[in-house]
């Protein structure tokens, strides 16, 4: 998959003019928010687990990381992530530009509670240099996630 069959997808939510591509890696949270000029926080990280031999996709806050419990909790198993070769062969996007969207079929999707805080948040776009600019609500309706879960900590006074 590409940034063209992201934009493709996304066209259908007419969020496709959206996307941004960049001269620079978007690769880490670091680096995006660098190429987007926003806080590392807004910056919509897709991690990908192995959960039941299929891949879930859990999007997250910049500064959120995976409580460890919660997942457990969540998905009744360890959190596994996928190496990069099970990225692109069960996602079809290759590290640094796994995104929620034009993603295999069987692919589960959720989003997290770290990202409700803030109006606009910059998932990337299926490539390592690329972000789409979209509010919580697109995320949610363009990413056709299961559900929004709590399955971080750092991201909140605890």
């Amino acid at each position: 998959m590409s940034v063209e069959a992201v934009r493709q997808y996304l066209e259908q939510y007419d969020l496709a003019g959206r996307v941004q591509e960049f001269e620079v890696s978007s690769a880490t949270v670091e680096l995006a928010a660098q190429a987007v000029g926003c806080e590392p926080a807004h910056i919509a990280k897709t991690l990908s687990f192995l959960v039941d031999d299929r891949a879930v996709l859990i999007v997250a806050a910049g500064d959120a990381r995976i409580d460890n419990p919660k997942f457990k909790a969540a998905f009744h198993t360890k959190a596994k992530m996928l190496t990069p070769e099970q990225a692109v062969e069960l996602v079809g996007h290759a590290v640094g530009g796994v995104c929620p969207f034009a993603v295999k079929d069987g692919v589960r999707v959720f989003l997290d509670e770290s990202l409700r805080r803030f109006g606009v948040v910059y998932p990337a776009a299926g490539s390592a240099a690329s972000a789409v600019r979209l509010t919580c609500d697109e995320l949610e309706r363009a990413s056709r996630c299961e559900a929004w879960i709590d399955v971080c900590k750092g991201w909140r006074e605890e």
